[in-house]
């Protein structure tokens, strides 16, 4: 890990390379002797150690890839993380439209070079300096494509079944820009199960629960989604909505 540390530089971000998400199993090092407190953390597990990124915003990608190699590439979606966990993904993402094809050129690039079969979604970081980094890549159905289920002529789920299945490929367009937003057990105050009326109360939100019996801090419940005829009042909806959520207003 020290030799790793020393070739990508300080700081820099070490992961496991297995079963690791939402934050879990990775640590930033910022001196040596978070160096030497990492390497007494991970001994013994396969590691990976990434030099730290200085990004504008994150991003993700959705592709779907029948075995005959038909290709549905979903709009580029731009991701908001708090403590690590993905919290706010919006579509279309707020970039320029060159960053957005190059996004998804790049996505469909992989998905092909890789022979995927089903979905795949990249995620990426666009730096400071116009860069777009892949720094993950999960061959799944994936939390910022929760989107689709309300705001796409086709869900991802249902493009996974396509996919899979040798099926025709269903359309990626958008039909209005929307905004999907996670529910975390934080909410479950007491083991009282939050109250939903707002969002149910909202013509264009839609609420979608996961049945999960045992709320946790930090465990994804659920989310909701909100469109709007503008990307900014459907961000500026879903913000509310999560503060009525959180008793803040």
């Amino acid at each position: 890990m020290a030799a790793a540390a020393a070739r990508v530089g300080l700081p820099c971000v070490v992961k496991t390379a297995d079963f690791g998400s939402d934050g879990e199993g990775q640590m930033k090092l910022v001196d040596h002797a978070d160096l030497e407190q990492a390497a007494a953390i991970f001994r013994g597990r396969r590691c990976v150690v990434e030099r730290w990124v200085d990004f504008a915003c994150e991003l993700s990608v959705i592709v779907a890839r029948t075995e005959r190699g038909e290709t549905r590439v979903f709009p580029l979606a731009e991701n908001i993380h708090t403590r690590h966990i993905l919290d706010f993904s919006i579509v279309p993402a707020r970039v320029g439209a060159a960053v957005a094809a190059e996004a998804q050129q790049l996505a469909r690039d992989i998905a092909g070079k890789l022979g995927v079969v089903g979905l795949l979604a990249v995620e990426m970081f666009l730096t400071d300096r116009g860069e777009l980094l892949v720094n993950e890549l999960a061959p799944r159905p994936h939390n910022s494509g929760h989107w689709s289920i309300d705001g796409c002529e086709t869900g991802q789920f249902e493009q996974q079944a396509r996919a899979v299945c040798g099926l025709p490929l269903g359309p990626v367009d958008v039909r209005e820009p929307t905004v999907m937003v996670n529910i975390l057990g934080d909410l479950w105050q007491g083991g009282r199960e939050p109250d939903w009326t707002a969002i149910l109360a909202e013509p264009k939100a839609r609420l979608h629960l996961y049945g999960r019996r045992e709320p946790r801090a930090g465990r994804k419940m659920g989310h909701f989604t909100v469109r709007a005829a503008e990307v900014e009042t459907a961000l500026e909806v879903a913000r509310r909505l999560k503060a009525k959520l959180a008793g803040e207003i």
